[in-house]
């Protein structure tokens, strides 16, 4: 027999939640109530109250079924509901009707060992409703060891919800076990609580096992579904049957999916547009899936359908459900239900004669479907009128006309007309069931105009034969043009000439007759491959007038006009008999048969030719020249040879061989200087090399003399003043600058600076300046000689430095030296009085005049002039 455990809570109106549990867990228990639409049981025995309402003060009594479903035995039990006090209204009684949960014995062996004993029994889950209004702490079941008779106990509870994250949330008396909630909870954020109970005496030892105890939240339909999107978007192409799949919305509910609070239901709301039909779409409630029901889509009339959705929970409740809406928006696709059709049954053009890629005519269309989708774009093609194909129809890919475009010439007086027949049709074929042709005609006219078209050469290019030689004056051939507008009123072709390289010919401007202005040669330059071109234009008198061009080829046949040559005309050869052979080759301009086989012979005068020298053909184009006597002096020898060709008649000329007869090793090399004139160094050269270095020599001579001159113009010139007062740069001397790199030991104080302006006469004895050299014996040295007037500042220089060379008692010019004081009295003028006017101020500048315009500045500042 199942036990019933019956709990209910007062929340404004009535809502009551019932547990039904059973014995045994195991068992597999289907529940019914006998009012389903006011208390429904879920699969886990919990009773709820399917709807909301206000008990009276009668108990309100209603009967749960439960139906085993392997062994289909049967229960029922009647279940009583009134009204019940509030918590501050509880007697003393009712405090003490709350549920006890005691804690299951513990057995002792007579080892004095704790030992647990297996449960018999689960302690029921307790379900408590959440957002309860209170008031709080709200008592929920009280905890009791059935040895608080005999000893002091202290009860408290563990776990996530009392002493772990979240706390506070459950709290226990100490004394008397009462657990209580202390706040409202709320499912969506934990849905259940799993504690531990403890019963310990007042010294902390154990007295009891932890029991568990499972807080279930009860679900309450708190939550209204939300959408995932609030706009959906679909696509459903147009013509679809009833049932076609469209798309699927989806709302989700934070309450109990697997009670009646969780489970949502959908519906359409409304349809905007509502033609052709307001159901043009229905939806799946349970999975939301949106499907048509009705036929009709056209997307020409409508291309857009925005739906209402709503998610209601609780089944769909009107009444008790919460609800939500989102929009559906779906769009009608485009499939090809219109074909194209011409805008009109014949189409015009015209096309100006042999010209090529131009559009001639614009075939228009139109088209239901959507813009630029294969089902609205346009193929055309021609059905006749065209065999020699030239014509050809592109699409425009923006305005979706047909373009009739020329792709071969056409001649206005062949073809004056075309009529052309096309069709229209779209890339992608028609739907099924459409009733609509597949696709449209209409016909083109297209006007060929006549044009002046250019005079062509017949033939082009012509060939004629000729034998080179042909004298000025001769007629060749006529080249005449042909003119192909026959419909046109014109005179007859002017002729000119339009390319002739080497000038041979002249055309007559009217017939066309080509006759020779020089003399034809097949071995001129402008002849290759015995081929002559020249180009001639023809021209008529049109609007606007045309001209073509022919090419005339003269293919010119040889005759024996050039005599054979020696190659080369320059060769080298041995004084002695052996080896002293020199091979030759001779050249023709002409060819065969006016060219070889040659023969090779030497002229009877002068005698020396044949008596120093032999020649012997060695095939039709070589010979080999030798000597014919044992010693031939060195030097250059003239050898004149006759060469004749195998023309009809022959032709002989005779060719003078430098031949350069030189000592040879006895690899037949020369050895003697003179080779270099041999190796191509000719007299010319040598001359030209031997003129340059003359030219070079008289330069160099000219510079020379320049140079002397230059001296003694120096030399000629004397200075204007006295040594004394001479501002240039003199050469003063210095004493002994120390005695070599082995000198370290010097006096440092040498280097002071003597006073050149007041005399050590003058001065106190006992005072003198630091930088003044020290009074000791000065050391004589040679007094070296200075020029008292020097005619040139070179020649001055020169001298000093010669006595520096004579000095004995000069240090070496690498050792270092050492400045010492030069003494008083020093030929230099003191510098200062440059700078002070003080200074010098008695002296004479005049001479400064005596030395050109250039000092003249410096004798009117220096001088007192007025200036």
């Amino acid at each position: 027999m199942p036990i019933m455990t019956l709990f209910s809570k007062q929340r404004g109106l009535w809502e009551m939640e019932m547990g039904f549990r059973s014995c045994d867990e195991k068992r597999k228990v289907q529940f019914e109530s006998s009012e389903p639409a006011d208390f429904t049981v879920g699969e886990d025995g919990v009773v709820y109250a399917a709807r909301s309402f206000q008990l009276s003060t009668d108990p309100t009594e209603f009967i749960i079924y439960a139906q085993d479903k392997e062994t289909q035995q049967q229960w029922q039990v009647v279940v009583k509901l009134s009204i019940k006090p509030t918590f501050a209204e509880h007697s003393e009684k009712d405090q003490k009707k709350i549920e006890e949960i005691v804690f299951p014995r513990q057995h002792f062996k007579p080892s004095s060992h704790l030992q647990r004993q297996k449960r018999d029994w689960v302690i029921p889950p307790i379900n408590l409703p959440e957002n309860s209004r209170g008031p709080f702490p709200q008592e929920l079941v009280r905890i009791r060891s059935d040895r608080d008779k005999s000893l002091s106990l202290r009860y408290s509870v563990t776990g996530p919800g009392a002493d772990q994250p979240p706390t506070g949330i459950f709290i226990i008396n100490p004394i008397s076990g009462q657990l209580s909630v202390t706040k409202p909870l709320d499912r969506e954020q934990i849905a259940s609580f799993h504690l531990r109970a403890h019963a310990v005496d007042v010294n902390g030892n154990q007295v009891e096992n932890p029991i568990d105890i499972v807080i279930n939240v009860i679900d309450m339909n708190d939550n209204r579904p939300e959408f995932l999107h609030q706009v959906w978007n679909g696509t459903v192409p147009e013509g679809s049957k009833p049932g076609t799949y469209v798309m699927t919305v989806t709302a989700i509910d934070a309450d109990d999916p697997n009670a009646l609070n969780g489970m949502l239901r959908y519906r359409i709301l409304s349809q905007a547009p509502s033609t052709p039909s307001p159901n043009m779409f229905t939806i799946n409630n349970e999975t939301g899936d949106i499907i048509t029901v009705a036929a009709g889509l056209d997307r020409e009339k409508v291309q857009q359908y925005t739906l209402i959705i709503q998610a209601t929970d609780m089944e769909g409740n009107p009444t008790y459900g919460l609800s939500n809406t989102a929009t559906a928006v779906i769009t009608v696709t485009d499939v090809n239900d219109n074909p194209p059709e011409f805008t009109a049954m014949t189409f015009y053009g015209e096309v100006p004669e042999n010209r090529v890629d131009i559009i001639v005519a614009n075939l228009t269309v139109t088209d239901k479907d959507q813009p630029h989708t294969p089902a609205w774009n346009a193929m055309y093609r021609m059905t006749g009128g065209d065999p020699t194909g030239r014509f050809t129809i592109l699409t425009d890919p923006n305005s979706n006309d047909g373009l009739v475009t020329v792709v071969k010439p056409i001649d206005f007086e062949t073809n004056r007309m075309f009529v052309l027949t096309v069709a229209a049709e779209n890339q992608v074929p028609l739907a099924k069931g459409i009733q609509h042709p597949p696709q449209s005609t209409a016909t083109v006219s297209i006007t060929v105009i006549d044009v002046n078209e250019s005079p062509y050469f017949v033939p082009n290019p012509k060939l004629i034969r000729q034998e080179e030689g042909l004298l000025a004056g001769n007629m060749l051939t006529t080249f005449t043009a042909q003119d192909p507008d026959r419909y046109m009123q014109q005179t007859a072709l002017r002729y000119s000439k339009l390319s002739d390289p080497a000038n041979w010919l002249k055309i007559d401007p009217v017939s066309g007759q080509i006759t020779t202005i020089a003399v034809l040669d097949r071995e001129s330059q402008y002849v290759e491959n015995n081929m002559y071109n020249a180009t001639f234009l023809a021209s008529d008198n049109g609007i606007p007038p045309m001209s073509g061009t022919g090419t005339l080829q003269i293919y010119l046949l040889d005759i024996n006009d050039n005599a054979p040559q020696v190659h080369p005309q320059e060769a080298t050869t041995c004084e002695t008999l052996q080896p002293n052979a020199t091979n030759i080759t001779a050249t023709d301009r002409d060819i065969d048969p006016n060219a070889g086989p040659f023969a090779f012979e030497l002229p009877e005068t002068p005698p020396s030719i044949k008596r120093n020298w032999t020649i012997i053909r060695i095939s039709g184009d070589h010979a080999q020249l030798s000597l014919r006597i044992r010693f031939l002096e060195a030097g250059i020898y003239d050898v004149p040879i006759i060469i004749t060709d195998s023309g009809n008649p022959p032709k002989s000329s005779t060719s003078v061989l430098k031949v350069k007869v030189c000592q040879c090793d006895i690899n037949g090399d020369c050895t003697d200087v003179d080779r270099i004139v041999g190796a191509g160094l000719g007299t010319g050269a040598i001359i030209a090399i031997l003129l340059c270095i003359i030219i070079l020599l008289v330069l160099v001579l000219m510079f020379v003399v320049w140079m002397k001159r230059r001296d003694k113009e120096r030399q000629a010139k004397q200075l204007l003043i006295d040594p004394e007062d001479d501002v240039r740069d003199n050469i003063l001397k210095y004493d002994e600058e120390g005695g070599g790199e082995e000198d370290q030991d010097y006096d440092l104080s040498q280097l002071q600076q003597p006073d050149t302006i007041e005399p050590d006469a003058i001065k106190p004895v006992g005072i003198r300046r630091l930088d003044e050299r020290p009074i000791h014996a000065e050391p004589q040295y040679p007094v070296r000689s200075a020029a008292p007037h020097p005619g040139d500042i070179g020649d001055f220089i020169n001298e000093g430095l010669k006595a520096a060379d004579n000095d004995p008692t000069a240090p070496p010019y690498d050792s270092l030296l050492v400045f010492d004081y030069e003494g008083s009295g020093s030929t230099a003028g003191s510098l200062s009085s440059l700078n002070s006017s003080s200074s010098g101020g008695e002296q004479d500048y005049d001479y400064l005049n005596d030395w050109g315009p250039r000092f003249k500045k410096l004798a009117d500042m220096y001088g007192g002039g007025d200036d």
